[in-house]
């Protein structure tokens, strides 16, 4: 997007990019339920580096509390085991040959609170991203103007087109952040 035109396509695209993020950090959240995208921070030593647990095993819910993760290679199976304990997720996975059976524990009142200001803070991230977003469009729409490439105008009706692309996205990080809290909060 260059200073001389205001893509809203590309400024929505932005925003729903915002979103996305939003609700891939959401889902790494521990709400008590088992959830693939629990494990998705874990960083296992395998091979001389660092990877991702997904690049070393299948991650799976096979029921509702308890994650199973298949290990494809044996001699990473303790190291695996090593990395899901230290990612600080309070996840005590136990071995089973090639698989690691992972029991979801209960979320605790003060742990519940303390998921929720994290829920919170995430929110205010994204709307940040999506605020950003409406800043950059703003600063082109005016650029614009000023060069007398649009008219005051044509200004003002894109403004008011980012102005509702903003509130819109801003409705939807709202919208997630109450849905993740009463996920979190419900006993």
């Amino acid at each position: 997007m260059s200073a001389n035109e205001l893509d809203l396509k590309d400024i929505e695209r932005r925003m729903t990019g915002a979103i996305s993020s939003l609700k891939t950090e959401f889902s790494g959240l521990r709400t008590g339920r088992a959830s693939v995208h629990m494990l998705d921070p874990v960083m296992v030593s395998a091979y001389g580096a660092k990877m991702a647990l997904t690049a070393v095993a299948s991650v799976s819910v096979p029921e509702p509390r308890m994650l199973s993760v298949s290990v494809w290679d044996a001699g990473l199976v303790n190291a695996t085991d090593k990395a899901i304990r230290d990612a600080g997720l309070g996840l005590n996975p136990i071995i089973d040959g090639q698989n690691l059976r992972i029991p979801v524990p209960e979320l605790n009142e003060e742990r519940r609170k303390d998921m929720t200001k994290i829920a919170i803070k995430y929110a205010e991230s994204g709307r940040i991203a999506v605020r950003n977003v409406r800043r950059d469009g703003m600063e082109i729409l005016k650029k614009m103007e000023k060069d007398n490439i649009i008219g005051t105008d044509e200004q003002h009706d894109k403004s008011e087109q980012v102005q509702q692309l903003t509130d819109k996205y801003i409705k939807q990080i709202d919208d997630a952040l109450k849905t993740k809290d009463a996920e979190i909060m419900q006993v």
